[in-house]
Formats: C-alpha cells, sequence, structure tokens
C-alpha cells in the first residue's frame, strides 16, 4: 500500500553518508554485525498479522534452502529509512533490507546497494512496472514478490435495495454516488488526504484519464480532480476526505457510513470484523466505456546491501532470489492477501483468495510511481496531493491548483 511520505529527509541524508562499504574488504570488515558467514540478517517492516508471520515462515524456509540462519528485525514502517541511516553510518548494514517498492531508487542513487544482476537475478514473467520500480539507471536492484493496488469496494445490500449496479464509467460513479447518498450514508469514501496516501488514491483517476506526474496541469488531470471535486461539492462524498487516511476510509464503509469506497485488500481483515458487512470488488471506474484502468502497485521490493562481504552479498541474493520463487509468490499472496508481481501465476492465488479478483486482473497494466521520475518521484507526489487539497478546501479551481503545485 502507499506509505506516509515521511522518508524524503531521511534518504537525502543518506546520500551524505560513505556508502562505498564494497571497498571496505569482506568478512569482519563488511557490514555485518556478526560477520557469520551462515548467517544473514535480514530487515522489513512487516510487524502486523498476517504479515509477520506468513513471512517469517518464507525467510526460514528460504534459509534452509540456502542453507543459512535468519536473524530478522522488524520495525514499524516509518521508521525503516532511519534504522538504514543509522546502519548506513555504523556499516551495520543488513545482508537483506527489504524496501517499500517507491523508496527503491532513491536508496540505489546513494550506492548502497547492489545490483541483483551480478548474481544472475532474472525479471522473466514479472509485470514490468514491478520491473521498472525496481531499476535504476538500467541495473536490477530489487525483487518484488507480491503487489496490491487499489479498487472500488461496494456494499452489496445496498446496491441491491436500491436496483443499482457497480459503476464502470466516472459518469456512472457520480450518479450511482448521488443516488446512494441518503441520511448518514455518503455515495463514496475515498482519501485525499495532503499526503502520499492521498496522491496514491487519486493516481487511478489521473493516469486512466491520460494524465501525467511530468506535468499535471493537463486538462486531463483537470478533469480527473474535477471528477473529484464534483463527488464532494454535491455532498456524494464528505467534506472529511480531505483529512481520512485510507484506514479511516475504511472504517466509514464498515459502519456504514459509505456504500462505496477506495480502497486495497490490506482492509480484508479490518473489513471482517463487521459480520454483517456483504461487500463485492470491482475495478475503479475508467473515465468513458470499455477504457483502461491504470493504477499504481505498491508492496515490497528485496534488496542487497553493499555489505563489503562480497560472499555473503551473493548468499544474500540467492536468499532474494528464493523469496521471489513461484511457489513463494503465491504463498505470500494467499498469507497475506496480495497478488503475485508475475501475471501468469495470479489464478493460483485467486483460485484460493477470490476478493483478489479485482486487484489481479489489473496486474499486467499497474504503473510504477517511479517509472518516469525515479528518485524525483516525491516532487510530483508532493504536487499532486497539494492540488487535491488547494482544489478540494482551498477554493481553488481544478484547473487553477493543478496550475500553482506544477510551478510552485
Amino acid at each position: 500500500m502507499a506509505r506516509r511520505g515521511t522518508v524524503r529527509a531521511g534518504i537525502a541524508a543518506l546520500a551524505l553518508l560513505p556508502l562505498a562499504l564494497g571497498a571496505c574488504g569482506g568478512g569482519s570488515g563488511g557490514g555485518t554485525a556478526s560477520g557469520d558467514p551462515n548467517t544473514l540478517r535480514v530487515l522489513d517492516y512487516h510487524n502486523d498479522e498476517p504479515n509477520k508471520t506468513v513471512w517469517q515462515g518464507l525467510l526460514d524456509d528460504c534459509g534452509t534452502e540456502v542453507g543459512v540462519s535468519v536473524e530478522r528485525e522488524s520495525v514499524p514502517g516509518e521508521t525503516l529509512i532511519s534504522k538504514v541511516l543509522q546502519q548506513s553510518s555504523s556499516r551495520t548494514l543488513p545482508d537483506v533490507l527489504m524496501l517499500d517498492n517507491p523508496d527503491l531508487q532513491q536508496i540505489a542513487a546513494t550506492g548502497a546497494l547492489a545490483p541483483l544482476g551480478e548474481y544472475g537475478a532474472s525479471t522473466e514473467g514479472y509485470a514490468q512496472g514491478v520491473v521498472d520500480a525496481s531499476t535504476y539507471e538500467g541495473e536490477l536492484y530489487g525483487l518484488q514478490p507480491v503487489t496490491n493496488t487499489i479498487a472500488l469496494f461496494y456494499n452489496e445490500e445496498v446496491f441491491q435495495a436500491a436496483g443499482l449496479q457497480p459503476p464502470t464509467t466516472w459518469d456512472e460513479l457520480k450518479t450511482t454516488a448521488q443516488a446512494l447518498t441518503q441520511g448518514d450514508q455518503y455515495g463514496i469514501a475515498f482519501s485525499a488526504m495532503n499526503s502520499f496516501e492521498g496522491t496514491w488514491q487519486f493516481l487511478p483517476f489521473m493516469w486512466s484519464n491520460g494524465g501525467d506526474e511530468r506535468d499535471i496541469a493537463t486538462p486531463e488531470s483537470e478533469q480527473a480532480l474535477q471528477l473529484w471535486v464534483d463527488l464532494v461539492s454535491s455532498g456524494s462524498a464528505s467534506k472529511s476526505v480531505v483529512t481520512w487516511g485510507q484506514a479511516d476510509v475504511a472504517d466509514q464503509f464498515k459502519a456504514g457510513n459509505a456504500a462505496m469506497m477506495v480502497n486495497g485488500p490490506w482492509n480484508f481483515g479490518s473489513l471482517a470484523e463487521n459480520p454483517d458487512l456483504k461487500y463485492g470488488i470491482v475495478p475503479i471506474p475508467a473515465p468513458t466505456a470499455g477504457g483502461t484502468v491504470v493504477s499504481p502497485f505498491g508492496g515490497e521490493t528485496w534488496t542487497v546491501p553493499r555489505t563489503g562481504d562480497e560472499d555473503k552479498q551473493a548468499k544474500a541474493a540467492e536468499f532474494v532470489q528464493c523469496l521471489n520463487s513461484d511457489e513463494n509468490m503465491v504463498a505470500a499472496a494467499v498469507g497475506t492477501n496480495t497478488v503475485p508481481t508475475k501475471p501468469a501465476l495470479t489464478e493460483q492465488a485467486v483460485s484460493q483468495v477470490p476478493a483478489l479478483a479485482s486487484f489481479a486482473e489489473q496486474v499486467p497494466d499497474l504503473r510504477s510511481r517511479t517509472g518516469e521520475l525515479g528518485e524525483e518521484w516525491p516532487d510530483a507526489a508532493t504536487r499532486i496531493y497539494t492540488a487535491v487539497q488547494n482544489a478540494l478546501v482551498g477554493g481553488m479551481s481544478a484547473a487553477d491548483a493543478l496550475r500553482q503545485a506544477q510551478d510552485g
């Protein structure tokens, strides 16, 4: 899923540290704390269930396959980059580092990661957007086994009572949301907050209409933003969308305060807390009938830091490739409500978790947030959510909000 936009300063500071650890020599002079050639240190932020347990099992299995013991450290997501900073400074980087995929190119730009192509890693069969996100200046630095994205959740009982079908176009979305807005129930909920979560939720609307992050002051992006403005100004969506994160949106939908929501599969567990809630999931509506919906993909990529110990780096690369085996991709997807990054494997996951179907069908067209701008993506993401905020609560027209954000 989309992470909070709090890592930019940390990554900038990382670039100032001495990261050419490959010149430090091997063995105990490298970046590992123990120097034990038969132990790999792993750092990730999967500390919530079911992710914590599922990934522990996969890490242990790959440790056995590769012939190493695994020392795992899981930290809260918002502290991962600061942890990497500390470890880089003390030359104790882990042997295997998991990163949120939009962060990879900025970390790779510092020289902290080893190119996986040097160890024979292959991207055959992966969705192209996934490969793009893990590639920096033509070199592959990470492998991502599973992904997620967002779709449109709808309350089946509410729709049935109203005699409506889930919308497939923007016009249908507006009329359906208006028809289902009554009493304490809004037609739709989404996150338009001033953070990367707000940008993440807006991207399917902007991209599917031909908008582009290199220049957001275009008619295509304006039309997408106007759609959100219309939903809020008509009362079909709460004005509070500008402060809601995706977890808040899920809470509103779970409580029956919204007939539809834009959100992702990481909410399955939360929604299950209301046993009376019956919902369906469809792709986010396209601008016009038959249009292709282009959404961003989330999820984490696994990398090999430059620790100065070439033998352990090779072992770590083998370990990362194990995590990305077909079997482990499917196991991770089923266990964590995600989708394999190889489209050919999606049916295996969907057959076991049918609710993933609407997310899985988007995988071939999913787009990398860093695919065009690379390490400059955070600047564009900030411009996007700033424009959304200015249009929804700042009193600016969609066109003016986008132009000011682009020029600012």
